[in-house]
């Protein structure tokens, strides 16, 4: 069974309780020119193609930097995604993911409306209970944290690579200039220190990225 698709105004809802698996690839781009032209491309290809009963939303992402982009997919099970990749044109919509698991979330400001910015933070790990132990400790921290020390913060939601390996955290906020600030504040830095104290985990770094264009079916 095949379902039709929208454009969304939005990114992805991440907390939608039927997403079972996100599939995420990310690759270099040359310039903003090269980054909106090769999401356009994965973009019309989905739009071009049925898509399969499963597949949930696709929704793009170029970095403020640009030099990258990001497809961040969601599916409602571990069966359709690759299928439908190869049933894709040969090109940019068919690059391999990785495939993540939604895990927690740590919702700041639901109330503050239209992600601004995402910043994508990714952690090098050491199996499964390493996944477990960096995401709860992050969480409850966040969590722990007067929202006037976050300014922005929106939510962030946890993601945990299938193969055990790595961590994501999908983190939305109102815009650029508040993850900045955040970036020199006292709550980073303690987040940080929790990510570099933990054994088995190694963290990467991150990247800001803005929407570009979004998908639903």
């Amino acid at each position: 069974m095949t379902v039709p698709t929208v454009q969304l105004s939005t990114g992805p809802e991440i907390t939608r309780p039927d997403v079972h698996t996100v599939y995420m690839s990310h690759w270099f781009v040359d310039g903003a020119e090269q980054g909106r032209a090769v999401l356009d491309e994965v973009v019309s290809a989905w739009e071009r193609s049925p898509w399969f009963e499963g597949i949930l939303s696709l929704s793009c992402y170029l970095s403020t930097e640009h030099d990258t982009v990001l497809t961040y997919a969601q599916c409602a099970n571990d069966d359709v995604y690759r299928p439908f990749l190869r049933s894709l044109p040969a090109g940019p919509a068919r690059t391999e993911p990785i495939a993540f698991r939604p895990d927690r979330s740590a919702v700041i400001d639901p109330a503050a409306g239209v992600p601004g910015t995402v910043a994508l933070a990714s952690f090098d790990v050491d199996g499964a209970n390493r996944q477990r132990l960096i995401v709860d400790t992050v969480v409850d921290h966040l969590e722990a944290t007067p929202a006037e020390h976050q300014a922005g913060l929106i939510a962030a939601h946890f993601h945990l690579s299938v193969d055990g390996t790595r961590v994501m955290n999908f983190a939305e906020w109102t815009s650029d200039e508040a993850h900045v600030a955040f970036l020199d504040g006292t709550t980073r830095r303690r987040s940080l220190r929790l990510s570099l104290d933990t054994p088995g985990v190694r963290p990467i770094g991150f990247k800001r990225y803005h929407l570009h264009r979004s998908l639903g079916a």
